[in-house]
């Protein structure tokens, strides 16, 4: 175990003196690197930005962060404003109706 997977893990018993749900939760490095990309991407970083600090080769790698970022996605479709107009019925022209009623 690395040193600081052990660290996180003395963390982790310390925090659950106060916060008891933490010790049902898997804590790792990676939880902490996947939670802080989150929280930078949130905040307005931008994704290259993310992408250096992450030590990824390009910000292709960190696209991920992007696609499972649910709240970013509601926040954007709440921006929408929605359409003040009522969908109308498709009604054809006079000439190719009385062509099909014909047949």
């Amino acid at each position: 175990m690395s040193t600081v997977a052990q660290r996180l893990d003395l963390a982790v018993v310390i925090a659950t003196i106060s916060q008891p749900g933490i010790a049902a939760r898997s804590v790792s490095p990676y939880t902490i690197r996947y939670t802080t990309a989150m929280h930078m991407l949130q905040s307005g970083v931008d994704i290259v930005a993310i992408a250096l600090w992450l030590g990824h080769e390009s910000p292709v790698m960190t696209h991920m962060y992007l696609e499972a970022d649910l709240s970013m996605k509601e926040r954007a479709l709440a921006r929408l404003q929605p359409i003040d107009t009522t969908a109308a019925r498709y009604r054809p022209p006079d000439q190719p109706m009385r062509f099909l009623q014909s047949l």
